[in-house]
């Protein structure tokens, strides 16, 4: 294989409003961008650092700059940890290789012809007047995600209850609940429709889920990373949310998919805020998913120059002057 040239740069994007979790308040997304050239083609990749686990834009940066010289997705498996730092590589691969031989992504990993799909948009944390607002704004959504995880979180989906009577919702406690408050919650958030609860109690303390009712799916995100997350899962979870920046690109990701749906998991394809060309291997991914939610350019005021199309349909499948 010729040697690879590899370029990575910071990037920083706008959101629209101050986007705040559980966690913490953001008003950019920070994201690192790898380009990959070799006998005169280029791929690109996007990836997300999570402070959450210890990853930093110049850690990553780093992570990237270290490899050799020479190296093609199956030897980068074992070159890099699961994480940003080789979703980043792993996508701008699969950009690469599609740019060299003229074949979509899809084809090259032997999938069907990628459809539109609809996806979550996400709801940031703020006081229940507020979230009411942006859930009326966003009412013609079919699917909102509201981000919860605080002592206030039943009324806040009140309001968005009230604000969107029609749109299906989803909740994301981010690791915010402890056992006692999700069983007090279960039965109410049941009554007002939310189809799914993701990662209600903490990443390593979530056996406790295998021991109490669950009236609605629950889904891991923190819990889950790759394949070898998936034997501690079985019985406490019914849904994964699979990302790139967890499971290092989308190579990995497509072997968790497939294993996750024979082990009987239902599958949430979902994302790190960042851009159309983050969100665009998510897509090909998110083919055979129950739940979607890449909304990450809707919350965006900046975006690449090249997008990816959302409209009454979902978010389309990217072009190739974008990635793939």
């Amino acid at each position: 294989m010729s040697d690879l040239n590899i370029n990575v740069e910071k990037n920083r994007f706008a959101f629209k409003d101050l986007f705040t979790i559980s966690r913490g308040s953001r008003t950019h997304a920070e994201v690192i961008t790898v380009t990959i050239t070799s006998d005169g083609f280029s791929g690109k990749g996007e990836c997300v650092p999570y402070l959450r686990y210890d990853e930093t834009p110049e850690s990553v940066q780093n992570d990237i700059l270290s490899l050799p010289s020479s190296f093609n997705r199956k030897e980068l498996q074992g070159l890099m940890k699961p994480g940003a730092a080789r979703n980043a590589v792993d996508c701008a691969l699969w950009d690469l290789e599609a740019k060299r031989i003229q074949k979509p992504v899809w084809q090259l990993a032997g999938l069907p012809l990628p459809a539109p799909k609809i996806t979550a948009f996400t709801l940031s944390l703020n006081t229940p007047e507020r979230m009411k607002a942006a859930a009326a704004e966003n009412s013609h959504r079919p699917l909102l995600k509201i981000k919860l995880g605080t002592p206030d979180d039943i009324p806040r989906l009140e309001a968005v209850r009230s604000g969107a009577p029609k749109s299906n919702i989803i909740v994301d406690a981010n690791e915010g609940w402890t056992a006692e408050i999700y069983k007090e919650l279960a039965p109410y958030l049941l009554q007002l429709g939310v189809s799914m609860i993701e990662q209600p109690l903490p990443a390593g303390h979530d056996e406790l889920l295998s021991e109490i009712d669950r009236p609605i799916p629950v889904c891991a995100d923190e819990s889950c990373h790759d394949r070898k997350s998936l034997p501690g899962l079985k019985g406490r979870y019914d849904m994964i949310n699979i990302k790139l920046d967890k499971t290092g690109g989308l190579t990995e990701a497509l072997a968790l998919q497939k294993d996750a749906i024979y082990a009987g998991f239902e599958i949430m394809v979902g994302c790190m805020v960042g851009s159309s060309l983050a969100m665009a291997p998510a897509v090909i991914l998110a083919q055979n998913a129950s739940v979607v939610d890449l909304d990450g350019p809707l919350l965006l005021a900046e975006d690449r120059s090249v997008k990816l199309t959302y409209d009454e349909r979902g978010v389309h499948p990217p072009t190739s002057e974008l990635w793939g």
